[in-house]
């Protein structure tokens, strides 16, 4: 004679657990979920790698800036265009010593302002990247540009006098990100889509 007990337990472990089909379901259900947030969840994040980007030359800019002071001497933030790098250097003993490790911009994210026509409002004067850099025997250094402080944090040109040409602009191709710098050594952080007639927004 059978258990009823032992029996009602066999059938409960009949209906435990899902069926292959009710598996198949739900994972094709999951997948096209993750399907539509994929890109979504791409462009935050080449955002956010740009946005980080922009801020470390800002920090970059800023701590450059306050070395020149604390020196008593010239510093500049050496920027390779074409490595798409940027590093610091001060002027020591009558030339540009590299000072500190060198910086790479995320993958994806490049030294540029395409099809960006105008800088920010009462920033730069002219557009464009800053003046190339000069090397040690005073040449200029092809695809490079530098941001130059005196001793008092203001920018300079090549033969020292304030400018108001200092800038670095970062594309993704999504968006143009830029550091300005004003003639009294404001460091400002801007970004707009990337428009011929930009809409630049503070940041």
């Amino acid at each position: 004679m059978s258990n009823p007990r032992t029996n009602r337990t066999r059938l409960h472990l009949r209906d435990a657990g899902f069926s292959l089909t009710e598996l198949m379901v739900v994972l094709a259900f999951m997948g096209t979920i993750a399907a539509l947030a994929l890109p979504s969840i791409t462009r935050t994040l080449a955002s956010m790698r740009l946005n980080g980007a922009i801020r470390s030359i800002s920090n970059a800019t800023s701590v450059t800036k306050t070395k020149a002071a604390a020196q008593f001497t010239r510093a500049r933030l050496y920027i390779d265009r074409g490595a798409n790098s940027y590093h610091m250097e001060t002027y020591t003993g009558g030339q540009w010593v590299v000072d500190g490790g060198t910086t790479w911009l995320p993958q994806g994210a490049t030294f540029g302002f395409a099809p960006v026509g105008a800088p920010p409002v009462n920033t730069q004067n002219p557009f464009g990247h800053a003046p190339p850099c000069l090397n040690n025997a005073n040449n200029q250094v092809a695809n490079t540009s530098c941001l130059v402080f005196n001793s008092r944090g203001i920018p300079i040109d090549d033969v020292g006098a304030p400018t108001t040409a200092d800038a670095v602009y970062i594309t993704d191709g999504t968006s143009v990100l830029a550091v300005t710098i004003s003639a009294t050594g404001l460091i400002g952080v801007w970004a707009t889509p990337p428009l011929a007639i930009p809409s630049w927004t503070i940041s």
